[in-house]
């Protein structure tokens, strides 16, 4: 493993409240981390911390080996924000936003608009270059702030909320070119999303947060596993399970849970092999079965079970609340909450 990312303890106060609530985390290279939350959960909070941009109350963090607080120009070379409100001048042209950034970072004048022509061309801007943003759509306007996000190559990407206020066809838009910068590029990025769908399809764990606390971190199926014992499979009939077919279906070794469905029934079981045995048992008492389809606990149900259970949480006395493993020492399977 190779972290690039390093927080132990962080913790930041506003007058209307904590933000963060001793936030410990590991990002490696080259990893997506989704970092989910409700309004309020401490996910701005956290990457302007990480990004050098506001101080901690306590605690410490290390990003690409550079202390945020104090070495942030430093590191600021080498990361790039994309924040929810894109911050584009409108009197300019996207060539010219393009162009002053690259030189506020150093680049030539020559050199900056070599890097404005590759990123207009890059993010499908090349026929706007020289209009004012100000006539840009949305979702333009979210391409050009990613482009100016990457105008200097950054190592790390901070995307906080990146497809707020985009219609679905620039929202896909927009995910096509992250996915693309993750994949390709191999930075290492930190997504901020309300959008679950978004989260499931680019990153490679998720970390929730809750009132300021991390509630859990790991990869979705690492998460599931550890919430839901079993492996989950749906199984299409011709109609909804009764209570004949439930029995048959529970009578198969490593069954741990069998429900009807509209369309059939979904199953529970130990291990993957036994949904094979579970449709030889149906087929031998003459049921027909039309589909038998593995069906794992998706990103959304991962997430909504956490955060139900960090609402639940909230009501324990707090001698009957659950300990957490720290996350720094246990980044890749840790749950907080079950």
């Amino acid at each position: 493993m190779d972290p690039v990312i390093l927080a132990d303890g962080i913790s930041r106060s506003f007058p209307s409240g904590r933000a963060l609530d001793s936030l410990s985390l590991q990002v490696n290279r080259g990893e997506v981390l989704a970092l989910l939350g409700p309004n309020g959960a401490g996910k701005t909070t956290t990457v302007r911390i990480l990004n050098g941009v506001l101080a901690p109350d306590s605690g410490e963090a290390l990003v690409l080996g550079l202390n945020p607080l104090r070495e942030g120009d430093e590191l600021r070379r080498r990361t790039g924000v994309l924040t929810e409100n894109a911050g584009l001048d409108d009197r300019l042209s996207a060539r010219e936003n393009l162009e002053f950034v690259a030189r506020v970072r150093g680049f030539t004048k020559a050199a900056a608009g070599l890097k404005a022509a590759e990123a207009l061309e890059r993010f499908g801007l090349a026929d706007r270059a020289d209009f004012p943003v100000q006539g840009a759509s949305t979702g333009q306007r979210k391409r050009l702030a990613l482009a100016r996000a990457l105008i200097h190559d950054p190592e790390v990407l901070f995307l906080d909320e990146p497809t707020s206020g985009l219609d679905p066809a620039a929202t896909r838009e927009v995910m096509a070119l992250i996915s693309s910068l993750a994949q390709q590029d191999g930075r290492t990025v930190i997504l901020c999303t309300h959008f679950l769908g978004e989260a499931g399809r680019l990153a490679d764990r998720m970390a929730v947060l809750y009132k300021g606390q991390l509630q859990a971190i790991g990869r979705p199926q690492d998460l599931a596993s550890e919430m839901w014992p079993g492996i989950p499979a749906r199984i299409e009939l011709s109609r909804p399970a009764d209570a004949r077919v439930l029995g048959i279906v529970r009578r198969v070794e490593g069954v741990l849970e069998a429900l009807s469905t509209d369309e059939g029934l979904r199953i529970e079981s130990t291990h993957h092999d036994v949904l094979s045995q579970v449709i030889a048992a149906l087929l031998r008492a003459k049921i027909m079965v039309y589909a038998a389809i593995p069906d794992p606990y998706s990103l959304e149900d991962v997430y909504f079970a956490i955060e139900a259970q960090a609402i639940a949480n909230e009501t324990l006395p707090e001698s009957e609340q659950p300990i957490k493993v720290s996350t720094a020492a246990h980044h890749d399977r840790q749950v907080g909450t079950t």
